[in-house]
């Protein structure tokens, strides 16, 4: 592939990954329409250069959960985080090693994909009721959890229905937020590794890391812009995207 194209693909998932739309729904609509097909390696590439902009922005919040766990202090808001991000990748893990094989074919399937968008866009709709702000508790991460791994499937977006998950349930937005995106790190990551480790590395290494670097830098702005769009309740007006997105891929996968 070149470089624009690696360049498009980079600004389209550091997009589509943070704001809640759907990254994997984004990269298989927009690579059959434009009848681009990138290795493989590549969308494993886009999503390390995500996750790595997610470690960059909480690292401050990584190591006070790190340092707490170690001193084995649950009980600050940062010391109860790390036990509750363990048991929200339960779930994540159990649905996305149990379904691997369900949901893989899913994304060569734009009548899926369309699907994927229209639950999205529920889910993000549902955020619409007010929330009294509480914290964080145990079975709230275990609803996070298993939302983040039913948005394994293309078209369901991973940070609108973990962060949907943790509003609807009433959990303050800061908190919903940051939870939604720590416990992405161990899930992407191990995940990607996963991934990569079984790709034949049939790629232009230069329009790799172009791509990779892309998807940092726009990642990190669009990033910005999601928590002022989850600060202000507006969250839900991505739903009517995620419905028109879902319409368009029906009607390409049908025409």
């Amino acid at each position: 592939m070149n470089l624009l194209e690696a360049i498009f693909l980079g600004i389209v998932q550091a997009l589509t990954e943070w704001l809640p739309i759907s990254s994997s729904g984004h990269l298989v609509l927009i690579q059959q329409v434009l009848k681009l097909n990138p290795p493989l390696i590549f969308n494993a590439m886009l999503h390390l250069g995500t996750i790595i902009v997610t470690i960059l922005v909480f690292f401050k919040d990584i190591v006070k959960i790190v340092e707490r766990f170690v001193k084995l202090d649950f009980k600050s808001q940062d010391g109860r985080l790390g036990p509750l991000i363990l048991v929200g990748i339960i779930p994540t893990g159990v649905i996305g090693l149990g379904f691997r094989f369900f949901i893989e074919p899913l994304f060569y399937n734009l009548f899926a994909v369309a699907i994927g968008f229209v639950i999205s866009g529920f889910i993000l709709f549902s955020t619409k009721q007010k929330t009294k702000g509480k914290e964080l508790s145990l079975w709230d991460s275990i609803l996070i959890g298993i939302a983040q791994g039913i948005a394994i499937a293309p078209g369901i977006s991973r940070s609108g229905a973990t962060i949907g998950a943790g509003l609807i349930r009433g959990v303050k937005k800061e908190v919903a937020v940051k939870y939604a995106f720590l416990i992405s790190i161990p899930a992407i990551l191990g995940a990607t590794v996963v991934e990569m480790g079984g790709l034949v590395w049939d790629i232009d290494l230069l329009a790799g890391l172009v791509g990779m670097s892309v998807s940092m830098t726009v990642g990190f702005l669009s990033f910005k812009a999601l928590l002022r769009i989850v600060k202000h309740g507006n969250l839900y007006k991505f739903a009517y995207y995620c419905w028109i997105a879902g319409i368009a891929s029906l009607i390409i996968s049908v025409l």
